[in-house]
């Protein structure tokens, strides 16, 4: 296997970690109270844009090349940090 495929199997296998934890917030945005809930869901909207842009970086990732995936690695890094912090910052807020 490539560096590369590797490389895009464990995004792949952390943005369905990601949308696991996505489902579970929308889950929990459903049993809240109205203030809560329009709070949530704009939460899990926030979280949905950025699995989008994740998975369109990572297919840009995948169409590359073996010699030109090493640049668009830092894109798909970038958009992942983003997802990352965007679903950190959700969960703080649905413990509140």
């Amino acid at each position: 296997m490539s560096t590369k495929e590797a490389y895009k199997q464990k995004i792949e296998a952390e943005l369905e970690l990601a949308q696991a934890k996505l489902a579970e917030f929308k889950a929990q945005a459903k049993i809240s109270t109205a203030d809560a809930r329009i709070k949530h869901a704009k939460l899990v909207d926030e979280i949905e844009q950025k699995v989008g842009a994740t998975r369109a970086k990572l297919k840009q990732l995948g169409e590359a090349s073996e010699e030109a995936w090493e640049q668009l690695k830092d894109g798909v890094e970038s958009a992942w940090s983003a997802l990352n912090a965007a679903i950190r910052n959700a969960a703080a807020k649905f413990k509140e």
